[in-house]
C-alpha cells in the first residue's frame, strides 16, 4: 500500500502544469473545487457597499428634492430624472468597457482589484461633491461623476462569480450576492430615512448621511481587495492595443448570444418595476399621506424594518429552490408577487395596506436578487465575464433612470397636475406593475441551461 501511495505521488509530481490545472478547472477555466463559505462571503460583500451607496444617495437626493426646495413643488419627479439622466449613459458606457479591459489586465493585485480600489476612492470624492452641492445642476454633475467612478469599479467586480465560483456553488453565491445587495439597499434607505428625519432639526443631516454611506462602501471594498484571491487566469492580449480591447466590448459578437440578450431585456423591465417602490417611497409618503419631513423619515424607518426582514427571509430559500426547479420559475413567481405588491401600494386606502404591499414587494425583490445573478452567470461566456457582466449593467443602470423618467417625471408629475397632488405616486406604482409583466414575457425565450453544459452538447453532436 505504501509503495502504491508513493507511486501516485511521483505521478502527480511529474504531471505537467497544464494537466494539473485541468484537475481543478473546467474547459472554460472555471474552478471545480468548492470554495469555503467565508470566501464566497468575501466575494459577495462589496455588493453591500455598492447597494448602500446607490440606494442611499438617490434616496437622500429625493429627500432634498421634496423638502429643501431644489425644485418647485410638483416637479420632484422631473428633478430626480434630470439628476440621474447623464449618469445613466455614463454607466452604460463605462461598465462594459472597463469590465472588458479588466479581462486582459495583468497586475500584482490581479486583473480586477486595481479598478475596484481606484473606483471606490473616487466614489468618496464625488459623494462629498453631492453632499455639499446646493443647486440641481451641481448635484446632477456630481451624481454623473459618481456613476463613472462606481461603474469603473463595478464592471471588473461583476466578473468575480463567473471567474472564481464553481458551477455547483453558483446558486449559493448568487443567493449571497442577493442577500448582501438587499441588505445594502436596506442600509442605504435607513441612512437616507434617518437623514430626512433629522433634516427637520439639523441642516447637516444630508451631509452626514451621504458620507456615511460612502464609508460603508469603502470598508466593504477593503475586505474584497485585501482578502479575495483572484487566481492567475487572464485573456491574452496578443499585441493588441488597449483601445482595440476597449472597443471589443461593443463589437457584434454579443448579438449571437440570444439568451443573454433576452435576459438583459427581461431584467431591464423587472428592475424598472422594482425601482419604482424605492424611488417613489419618499414622494409616496409625503404626497399620498401628507407627511412632513420628520413623519416621512420615521415612517420609512418602520417600513424599511418590514422590507429588510422580508428580503432577508426570501433570498437564501429562493436561491436553494432555483437549484432544484430552475432559475426561471423562481423569477416568474417573483414577477407575480412583485406586481401584486405594487398594485396593493397603488390602491392602499390606509398605510397598513401599503405596508402589506411593501412586504410582498420585498419578498419578490429578494427572490429576484437571489436568482438573477445565478442565471446570468450560467449563460455568459466564461472567458469574457467582465465584458458580458458589464453589458448586463445596461439593464441595471438604465432601469432606475427609466423608472424616474416614466414613473416619476412622465406619470407622477403629469397625474399630479391632472388629478391633484398626491395621485401621481399611485399611478407610478401601477406603471411598475406593467413593467413586471413585460419582464416576465421577455424571460420566456431565455435558455437557462448552464453554458458549459450547452457547449458540451454541441460538441457531442458535432
Amino acid at each position: 500500500m505504501l509503495d502504491a501511495v508513493k507511486g501516485v505521488e511521483s505521478i502527480v509530481d511529474e504531471m505537467p502544469i497544464e494537466a494539473a490545472l485541468a484537475t481543478t478547472h473546467d474547459a472554460d477555466g472555471r474552478p471545480t473545487q468548492l470554495l469555503p463559505l467565508t470566501h464566497l462571503i468575501r466575494i459577495s460583500l462589496y455588493w453591500l457597499g455598492i447597494s448602500t451607496v446607490w440606494s442611499g444617495v438617490l434616496d437622500i437626493v429625493n429627500g432634498r428634492l421634496q423638502f429643501t426646495h431644489l425644485v418647485p413643488k410638483g416637479g420632484e419627479g422631473l428633478g430626480a430624472f434630470q439628476i440621474a439622466l447623464v449618469g445613466t449613459f455614463i454607466a452604460i458606457a463605462v461598465q462594459p468597457t472597463i469590465g472588458t479591459i479588466s479581462d486582459y489586465t495583468i497586475t500584482r493585485w490581479g486583473r480586477r482589484k486595481p479598478y475596484i480600489f481606484i473606483g471606490s476612492l473616487l466614489d468618496l470624492v464625488f459623494l462629498w461633491g453631492v453632499a455639499t452641492s446646493n443647486s440641481l445642476f451641481a448635484v446632477a454633475a456630481f451624481v454623473s461623476l459618481l456613476q463613472f467612478s462606481s461603474n469603473f469599479a463595478q464592471g471588473p467586480f461583476q466578473g468575480y462569480v463567473p471567474d472564481l465560483v464553481p458551477g455547483r456553488q453558483v446558486g449559493l453565491a448568487s443567493g449571497l450576492i442577493g442577500l448582501f445587495a438587499a441588505l445594502g439597499n436596506v442600509v442605504g434607505y435607513v441612512v437616507a430615512a434617518g437623514a430626512v428625519w433629522l433634516s427637520a432639526t439639523d441642516s447637516n443631516a444630508f451631509l452626514y448621511g451621504t458620507m456615511g454611506i460612502g464609508l460603508v462602501e469603502f470598508l466593504t471594498m477593503l475586505s474584497v481587495v485585501i482578502h479575495v484571491d483572484e487566481g492567475s487566469r487572464v485573456k491574452p492580449r496578443n499585441g493588441r492595443s488597449w483601445f482595440s480591447i476597449a472597443c471589443e466590448a461593443w463589437n457584434g459578437e454579443v448579438l449571437h448570444e440570444r439568451s443573454f440578450l433576452w435576459l438583459v431585456g427581461s431584467r431591464f423591465f423587472i428592475l424598472t418595476g422594482a425601482a419604482l417602490y424605492p424611488a417613489m417611497s419618499t414622494f409616496y409618503l409625503a404626497q399620498v399621506f401628507g407627511m412632513d419631513a420628520a413623519q416621512t423619515g420615521r415612517t420609512k424607518l418602520l417600513l424599511l424594518a418590514v422590507v429588510g426582514l422580508c428580503v432577508t427571509i426570501a433570498v437564501i430559500p429562493s436561491s436553494r429552490l432555483s437549484d432544484r426547479i430552475g432559475r426561471k420559475p423562481v423569477i416568474y413567481a417573483s414577477c407575480a408577487i412583485g406586481a401584486l405588491g405594487l398594485a396593493m401600494g397603488a390602491a392602499a386606502p390606509v398605510l397598513a395596506v401599503a405596508f402589506v404591499g411593501a412586504a410582498m414587494f420585498a419578498v419578490a425583490a429578494g427572490a429576484f436578487l437571489a436568482v438573477d445573478w445565478a442565471l446570468m452567470s450560467d449563460i455568459v461566456p466564461k472567458a469574457s465575464t467582465g465584458r458580458y457582466m458589464g453589458i448586463s449593467n445596461v439593464a441595471t443602470a438604465s432601469a432606475g433612470t427609466v423608472a424616474l423618467a416614466l414613473g416619476g417625471a412622465a406619470v407622477m408629475d403629469t397625474v399630479n397636475h391632472w388629478l391633484g397632488y398626491g395621485a401621481g405616486p399611485r399611478a407610478a406604482l401601477i406603471f411598475g406593475v406593467g413593467c413586471y409583466v413585460l419582464g416576465a414575457v421577455l424571460l420566456k425565450p431565455v435558455v437557462e441551461k448552464r453554458r458549459e453544459d450547452a457547449d458540451a452538447l454541441v460538441l457531442a453532436a458535432s
